[in-house]
């Protein structure tokens, strides 16, 4: 039994569960302070802040998993990744510190401040953004080892054409991932409105979404050929990918299915994660740490796996029975409760 193997599937699929849950709330703010300041709040803030009541505080739940997990499955990234993400981390650290400042003072007295509408947005946009650089890192070129000492290159990391390309692909991947739920989500509120302009949303940065893919694809070329070589290797699972966007596009475009289109949106990012995911191993942070250089010992790594199984077959259900409760309850979604 390959127990890293096993160990790296676990917490990337934490990882992919943040990726959707963190985009819709990323670019629920974003929305609501675009509604804020074209006078279209009325419209779409009430279906936002129906989202967001129930479901912000568990938003860092798979976050939280992947990291502790990455740090017990194999410590030696924490020393290596350490240096490296001081100056991303830290600054995602305060922009989600902001952001959490604004659900506590948003829903106590400051609901109509357009300054914590800007902060609640703009933390929208630029979390996903700094915490994108950890994949950009992972691909090599920004550390370098000194005298036994990890040095981080940041004039290389701020200065890189791929660093960019995967920085504008996480800001308007949340911005689609989040349009597509929300126009699904006001449908079944019955609220046209908000699903009109939320399906102008979903169309418009739908397009910029597979741009942005094929930029990162391109760049990465130079950057990293053998992870490109590797990737089209797996070409069918970008080709599924394509397939389910195309196929949400159309249901979005059509006015019809939107929950399908949905599926179809979680689909397109599931595809296309899992076979960057794929195509990377076995390197953590290439050349310095694979997947078996960096691996625990046998038993601590067969007792994490099991644990975070086990805690990934309970999270699910929890979240089911969360949008059973509140998102998809036919009186909650209407506003009746």
């Amino acid at each position: 039994m390959d127990i890293p193997l096993i160990g790296i599937t676990v917490l990337w699929t934490f990882l992919y569960g943040y990726l959707i849950v963190a985009s819709i709330d990323f670019g629920a703010g974003f929305f609501a302070f675009y509604g804020k300041v074209t006078n279209r709040d009325h419209i779409i803030n009430h279906i936002v802040s129906r989202y967001l009541s129930p479901v912000w505080e568990v938003t860092n739940v798979f976050f939280v998993f992947f990291f502790v997990g990455i740090v017990g499955f194999f410590p030696q990234t924490a020393y290596y990744y350490g240096t490296a993400l001081l100056i991303p981390g830290s600054i995602a650290l305060i922009l989600l510190t902001i952001r959490g400042s604004f659900y506590a003072f948003g829903n106590y007295g400051s609901k109509d401040s357009k300054v914590y509408m800007f902060l609640y947005g703009a933390t929208g946009l630029l979390i996903p953004a700094s915490l994108s650089t950890a994949l950009t890192i992972s691909e090599g070129g920004f550390l370098e080892e000194r005298d036994g000492t990890v040095v981080f290159l940041a004039k290389e990391l701020f200065t890189s054409f791929y660093s960019w390309s995967v920085v504008l692909l996480a800001i308007v991947s949340v911005l689609f991932i989040s349009a597509s739920f929300l126009t699904y989500y006001a449908n079944r509120a019955g609220d046209s409105e908000a699903q009109h302009i939320l399906r102008k949303f979903a169309l418009f940065w739908a397009p910029p979404t597979i741009l942005a893919s094929l930029l990162v694809f391109i760049s990465l070329r130079e950057h990293n050929p053998r992870h490109f070589y590797n990737a089209i290797e797996l070409w069918w699972m970008f080709a599924l990918s394509l397939l389910c966007f195309l196929m949400a596009t159309w249901f979005i475009f059509k006015e019809k299915r939107f929950g399908t289109a949905f599926i179809l949106v979680m689909l397109q990012f599931f595809f296309a994660f899992f076979g960057y995911g794929a195509s990377h191993l076995p390197y953590i942070l290439d050349p310095y740490v694979t997947v078996y250089s960096a691996y625990t010992n046998e038993t601590m790594g067969m007792a994490l796996t099991i644990a975070f199984i086990l805690g990934l077959l309970l999270l699910i259900p929890s979240l089911v029975l969360l949008m059973k409760l509140f998102l998809f309850d036919a009186d909650y979604v209407k506003g009746k409760k």
